[in-house]
Parts: structure tokens; C-alpha cells; sequence
């Protein structure tokens, strides 16, 4: 039996964690989350029923875990805006905490969710193993603050370089879990489906590059097993998506309605990205081999939540 304990259960990878760790039978989940309430309806949700204990932060060192995974964030709610700037004291909080808990137990292995923010707001063109991260130090922008957290934490766990730590930079991320309240491309194009209303967008075709959750399971499955390891590993699917590829989907399957409009001015709270994907394989180390393409993700994926 391999205990996993994940920090930010709530949250929209780890249920998607959860969901593929409930079907295994050597698998017992330590569950730690704010909101219990919203856990315990995911868990019913999902007929959760099995092998797992929900938990308080201040039982975290009670229990001896084969790995920690932490998905603690903030989410992308309408106050996303505000909780930026809190981003720095939250990263600290709960990485440090799970260090501390390593440091006593150091044979487990901390697999920990970057992002590809830590990049920088640069992509011009996409991340690749010889792209820096790149910062103006003199004049910190609030479009910055997200990747620097996300950098910090990493360059505090290559410091550690005796323990286990894994660092899984995120560039997008889609499944049947999401919260179409949250304020991305793919939720509002799908709350404008299901409310029959026409999708507003710029004329700029972006590339995204979305992680199907079998895929992302498969990535923490070939973590566990090398266990002893301390490294940074970009998260990639078969082929990144256009935005236009995107909106020609659900126009044809969907009868999605949208209008493009020049001079739309849409700037994201952690800097415009345009090409927001890696053709960093470093994954393949550990024996990682995507199944899907960003866009037979979304297909798959959408088709429950529409």
C-alpha cells in the first residue's frame, strides 16, 4: 500500500488526481483541503468510498507518506486578481511546510506543481531547455509576481539536492473538473454554450497546450516509481492547440456563436501569452509519453461537462 498524501485536494488537478487514484487498489490517499465540505461532496461526486482520510494541515506530520503532492494555489476565480499578490506568503507557507516534513522523513518524495510562468512572460516563442527566465528587476510588474513565486520554490528545492523533490511546471491544464466559474478561455467559451451566448474574442490566435488527466496521472505514476529524484520537468501533451482550432470545434459540434472584435484589448493578470506551451522533452527521462493532443483533450473532456 503507498501512501499519498495530497495538499489542496479541492483544488482542479488534484481532483482529477484523486479520481484516477480512487480506481487503484494499492493506494491510500491522505486528503488535505479548507473546505471539507467541498471535498466530501467531490469524494460523493465520484464515489469515493475507499482507502482515503480526510485531514487538517496540523496532521500532516502524524502520518509517515510514501509521497506528498502539492496542489495548493489560487484558482482562476473572479478575485484572482486580488489574490496575486498573496501568491508569495501562500507558495512559502505550505512548500515550506512540506519541507520541513521531508527533512524528518527523507526517504519520501515531494512532487510539487510549478508552472510555466516560472518561464518568465516572454513567449514570443515557446519554452525549450535552453530558455531563461527572464526578469526586470528594476521594475517588477504585477503580471510577474506568479512566475517569481513559482521560481523561487524551484530554485529553493535544486538547492535541496539530497531530497526527493519534483517540480512539474504546468502550462495548461483541462478536464471534466473544471470550475466554469473560473475565468479562462475553455470555461467561457463553455458558459457561453450552455447560456447560449455569443463568445467575444480578439483576433490574436494564441497556441495553448492543455494536459489530458490521464496524461498528468501517467507523469506523477512514472514519478513515484523513480521516487529518488530531484528535478524540474516541463508537462507537455502530443500537440498544442490553436485558439481558432478551438472555436472551429465548438462552432461545428457545439453550435458555439462568436464574434471577433479588433480592438478588444485582453491583457491576463500573469502577462499576454502567445505561444504559452514547451517543447522542453526532458519528461522523457523517467519514461513519460503522452496519450493525447491538446485538442482530443478538450473533445474528450468537454463532451461531459456540455
Amino acid at each position: 500500500m503507498v501512501r499519498i498524501a495530497i495538499l489542496g485536494a479541492t483544488s482542479h488537478i488534484a481532483k482529477g488526481l484523486i479520481y484516477h487514484f480512487n480506481k487503484k487498489e494499492n493506494r491510500e490517499l491522505f486528503l488535505f483541503a479548507r473546505s471539507i465540505d467541498r471535498l466530501l461532496k467531490f469524494l460523493k461526486d465520484i464515489e469515493c468510498r475507499k482507502n482515503f482520510h480526510l485531514k487538517g494541515f496540523d496532521d500532516l506530520n502524524k502520518v509517515d507518506y510514501d509521497v506528498i503532492i502539492n496542489c495548493v494555489g489560487i484558482s482562476g476565480a473572479i478575485d484572482f486578481k486580488e489574490k496575486v499578490p498573496s501568491y508569495f506568503k501562500l507558495t512559502e507557507q505550505f512548500d515550506n511546510l512540506l519541507l520541513d516534513y521531508l527533512s524528518e522523513h527523507p526517504d519520501g518524495l515531494y512532487i510539487n506543481f510549478s508552472s510555466g510562468a516560472a518561464y518568465g512572460t516572454d513567449f514570443s516563442v515557446p519554452a525549450d531547455e535552453s530558455t531563461y527566465s527572464r526578469w526586470d528587476i528594476n521594475h517588477i510588474r504585477e503580471a510577474d509576481y506568479y512566475g517569481i513565486a513559482k521560481l523561487n520554490s524551484e530554485a529553493k528545492h535544486r538547492a535541496l539536492k539530497d531530497l526527493n523533490i519534483v517540480d512539474l511546471r504546468v502550462f495548461g491544464y483541462f478536464s471534466r473538473f473544471i470550475d466554469l466559474k473560473s475565468r479562462f478561455l475553455l470555461t467561457e467559451i463553455i458558459s457561453c454554450i450552455k447560456a447560449g451566448k455569443e463568445f467575444i474574442t480578439g483576433p490574436d490566435n494564441i497556441i495553448r497546450d492543455y494536459i489530458h488527466p490521464d496524461d498528468i496521472f501517467a507523469l506523477i505514476t512514472r514519478c513515484i516509481e523513480r521516487k529518488n529524484v530531484n528535478d524540474a520537468f516541463d508537462v507537455y501533451s502530443l500537440k498544442p492547440v490553436k485558439k481558432f482550432e478551438i472555436l472551429d470545434y465548438f462552432t461545428s459540434e457545439h453550435g458555439l456563436k462568436y464574434k471577433i472584435t479588433e480592438s478588444m484589448n485582453f491583457s491576463a493578470i500573469t502577462g499576454t501569452k502567445h505561444n504559452y506551451y514547451s517543447i522542453n522533452k526532458k519528461a522523457i527521462e523517467i519514461g513519460y509519453e503522452p496519450k493525447f493532443t491538446s485538442i482530443g483533450t478538450i473533445i474528450e473532456e468537454s463532451k461531459v461537462i456540455i
